[in-house]
């Protein structure tokens, strides 16, 4: 491993960048440089906080406006985790600095905001990456190896996902998730992504042919413009008659699961989204099998689970930490890879097209 470490800045001390600072902390190619919030004593309370717990050897610098942060000869990377209604600005005033991009979901508030903001990327030679964790786990390549290998799952055919939290009445009372300027999608930007993103990936990435999307509850906060999707649910059709279903909802309890249905069996992962604590990611196999014996009707369940060993929460080898380690080997690299901004932009088109399909009471939208 070469000893340059990859300097990290980050716009904005939202709640998900205390986890991302251990991920840095623990990735061994990373140093977290300094963190920006618009009053630079915001800044140093997160930092101050942060530090208290999971100490770098340097703190880092608490900075005063975000250009002010990308204007510094000591960052090679940001990490931007500002509401989606802010983030085409900064992804684009980032890239035009230089800084490799990290940039929270859902991407843009709009696919073609999204294209600008790629666009610029490739044009000043940066990477860019949404910071959806799950595809930096070591439990995808095992996933991966059972669905190709022919006998576990066979041929697949169905796809469904579910991503919920019952969120509090404070929640729906005042968090920026359910303000229509700052985070347009509502639970489909900020779950369904993740719905989007299994099923594309279950998929080996190839676009479906037509989607449909219901919005089943929205509302706002008092000073939202507009109501925001709180439940939701869609459909993705694919070539050869694979189907996808995803259900995503801040009125539902904690659940988050996907199971990948096949001719000889299925896949089931119960936390597809954030592994449940402990030392290793679990999912499981099952190859049912019916059998009728004169009055006596038999279901064997042929269930089983497969481990990998693979810790939870910022540990040195969590989806989260593999995510920046990853990011930071790119970003040292100066060779942007265009897989991780093409899959971006796939997932926010097909949200995109699902919202579409809900604004015309589910009717299908062809992306052809």
């Amino acid at each position: 491993m070469s000893d340059r470490l990859c300097r990290w800045g980050v716009l904005g001390s939202a709640g998900i960048a205390r986890k991302n600072w251990k991920s840095i902390w623990n990735a061994e190619n990373a140093v977290l440089s300094a963190v920006a919030s618009r009053r630079e004593a915001s800044a140093q309370k997160f930092i101050d906080e942060c530090q208290a717990t999971v100490p770098f050897a340097k703190a880092p610098e608490a900075v005063e406006g975000y250009d002010n942060l990308l204007a510094r000869a000591d960052i090679d990377a940001v990490y931007i985790p500002l509401p989606t209604g802010l983030r085409k600005e900064w992804v684009l005033r980032a890239a035009a600095a230089g800084k490799h991009v990290m940039c929270e979901k859902p991407c843009g508030a709009t696919t073609e905001d999204l294209c600008e903001m790629i666009a610029a990327c490739r044009e000043h030679n940066v990477q860019f990456m949404d910071g959806v964790m799950f595809n930096h786990s070591a439990r995808l390549n095992a996933i991966r190896d059972t669905l190709d290998d022919g006998e576990s799952i066979g041929e697949l055919k169905r796809i469904a996902t579910h991503f919920s939290f019952r969120a509090p009445d404070d929640f729906l009372a005042g968090n920026i998730r359910v303000h229509s300027d700052l985070e347009p999608m509502g639970c489909l930007g900020d779950l369904g992504w993740y719905n989007i993103r299994i099923a594309l990936w279950i998929m080996n990435y190839r676009q479906p042919l037509r989607v449909s999307g219901r919005l089943l509850s929205d509302l706002g906060r008092d000073d939202s413009p507009q109501t925001v999707p709180t439940e939701f649910s869609g459909e993705l059709l694919f070539e050869g008659g694979v189907s996808a279903g995803f259900y995503c909802s801040f009125l539902t309890e904690h659940q988050q699961w996907v199971h990948a249905s096949g001719v000889k069996g299925n896949l089931s992962v119960r936390d597809f989204v954030l592994p449940s604590y402990g030392f290793e990611s679990k999912y499981d196999v099952t190859t049912a099998q019916f059998q009728i014996d004169g009055c006596n009707f038999h279901m064997h369940d042929h269930t089983r689970t497969i481990a990998v060993p693979e810790y939870s929460d910022g540990m040195p080898n969590a989806q989260e930490t593999n995510l920046f380690r990853n990011f930071s080997d790119l970003a040292l690299s100066d060779e942007p890879d265009d897989h991780w901004p093409d899959i971006a932009l796939l997932t926010q088109r097909v949200m995109d097209a699902c919202h579409a399909s809900a604004m015309q009471d589910g009717a299908a939208v062809e992306l052809g």
